[in-house]
């Protein structure tokens, strides 16, 4: 049994073409963050099926995607913790990022050993240091208005500024209501929130916000 795992949030928003995708390779679709069918879910379903064998195969179509590594430690973790008859599983070693490279990273895959790093590290003991946390809007409003590429905007104007962890913790969240303002962003502590954030507005307001510290009232939200 096959496998096609989204791994960014872009690839739950893009549920109906990874559908079809796996459909052409007889596989079921499945999610790393923020989707459902969970990957450990999946997995459960298709081990109780009945099935000894499963492949994996990665997708990643958008920023902030994990790196392939988590692919394997989420499927290692699920292996060790499985009760009962556990099925073999196959990951491909590289990840596709588009409908013509899924069925060629299917070709090179590495089996699930068991011995794989776990999913606690000393690194992620504590909250991070950032002095803010910039929260772009990824419901439903703000994704068909184009917060994908708010996100990409917020990701590279950030790195070109210089600004690190230390600096930002950049989070996809769900809904934050004041949907006829999407794209929306908002930034804390500072509780400012931004509306209409389209990529040109984002990189403004990286500049001029986040790497100076002066708030975009052009974009900004009354509260």
């Amino acid at each position: 049994m096959r496998v096609v795992v989204g791994m960014s949030v872009t690839d739950v928003d893009r549920r109906q073409d990874l559908l079809g995708w796996a459909a052409e390779l007889d596989a079921s679709l499945a999610f790393l963050q923020m989707g459902d069918p969970s990957l450990s879910a999946e997995l459960t379903r298709i081990a109780d099926s009945g099935a000894r064998a499963i492949t994996l195969a990665g997708v990643s179509l958008g920023p902030l995607a994990p790196g392939h590594s988590w692919l394997r430690r989420i499927a290692a973790h699920w292996w060790r913790e499985r009760a009962g008859e556990r099925p073999t599983i196959q990951v491909a070693t590289g990840l596709a990022t588009t409908r013509d490279e899924l069925a060629e990273v299917l070709t090179e895959t590495r089996p699930v050993t068991g011995t794989e790093p776990g999913l606690t590290s000393p690194a992620w003991e504590r909250v991070p240091d950032h002095v803010r946390q910039v929260l772009i809007c990824r419901g439903p409003r703000c994704t068909a208005k184009g917060s994908e590429e708010t996100a990409r905007a917020v990701i590279l104007s950030a790195m070109e500024a210089g600004l690190g962890d230390d600096d930002l913790l950049i989070t996809h969240t769900g809904c934050q209501f004041p949907c006829n303002q999407a794209p929306v962003l908002s930034v804390q502590p500072d509780d400012v929130w931004y509306g209409h954030v389209e990529a040109a507005a984002a990189r403004v307001i990286v500049r001029d916000h986040l790497a100076d510290g002066r708030p975009v009232e052009a974009y900004r939200l009354p509260r």
